[in-house]
């Protein structure tokens, strides 16, 4: 039975510390090896399939891909959890922000992120609820909730936005989260989900967050799986917008203050 992966035992500052997990003696190929051998992880040197293996024998934590960094010796690891950063040898696991320093400052982690967050939004493309701009200029991407005033500031001003060319595309953001203390699905979730089932979804979704009640309703929409991909690349509140470069603004922008930051972007 693997250990279950804890976010609390995993807080590390990048730039201080580094701290080994330590827990029971468990027996696998990887991490019972009691010499280096060919198939051996190793301090020095860079394996992706057997640091995925030793990540997840050790924690139960999924690792969709890892590579080396420009730092020696540690290697990225982007989750089902997040991203992190870990030796090559599995034995450190380490959550902050990677930073390159030189003539120009670089947030390597958020360069990273805003890769996983363009996949991302791939992914869900056809999933998303859109509202668009007749002469389109600029496309974001938004986690919403109905509950969240700043989410219904920004939809009450919707026509502002596509009139200065902005599409907006809604990604679901159950800010309860999916079940709660007692297992079962919160209201948040269900109301989204009743609005991403509508057959107008748009209409759904300015009703609802005009105050009106949801209709229950139950189909096969993805709003658990958009809202672990939030949590994944640093979305915790409500509304987050990213842009089509993979950049994440928290909170809410009026309409002209987007414009402005879109084209300077």
């Amino acid at each position: 039975m693997f250990k279950k992966f804890s976010l609390a035992a995993a807080t590390l500052a990048i730039s201080y510390a580094c701290f080994a997990f330590v827990g029971e003696k468990q027996e696998s190929p990887v991490v019972a090896a009691k010499a280096p051998t060919a198939t051996a992880l190793d301090a020095g040197s860079f394996d992706e399939k057997l640091l995925k293996e030793k990540i997840f024998a050790t924690l139960g934590l999924q690792v969709k891909h890892a590579s080396p960094t420009p730092m020696p010796g540690v290697a990225e690891l982007v989750t089902n959890q997040g991203l992190f950063y870990s030796s090559y040898d599995g034995g450190y696991l380490i959550q902050g922000k990677l930073w390159k320093l030189g003539a120009n400052v670089t947030d390597l982690t958020e360069k990273s992120l805003a890769k996983v967050r363009v996949d991302g939004v791939n992914e869900f493309e056809g999933d998303m609820i859109v509202y668009p701009a007749k002469n389109e200029k600029h496309v974001v991407t938004v986690f919403t909730d109905i509950t969240c005033g700043y989410c219904r500031k920004m939809h009450e001003q919707m026509d502002e936005y596509n009139e200065n060319g902005i599409t907006i595309r809604y990604l679901a953001y159950p800010r309860a989260g999916i079940k709660d203390r007692l297992g079962n699905l919160t209201q948040g979730f269900k109301d989204l989900r009743s609005v991403w089932c509508h057959e107008d979804p748009n209409t759904a979704l300015t009703k609802a967050k005009a105050g009106s009640g949801v209709a229950q309703r139950i189909c096969d929409k993805p709003i658990e799986e958009e809202f672990n991909f939030g949590r994944q690349v640093g979305v915790s509140g409500t509304p987050a917008i990213i842009t089509n470069s993979g950049f994440m603004l928290p909170g809410y922008r009026e309409p002209d203050a987007l414009l402005q930051i879109l084209e300077s972007l």
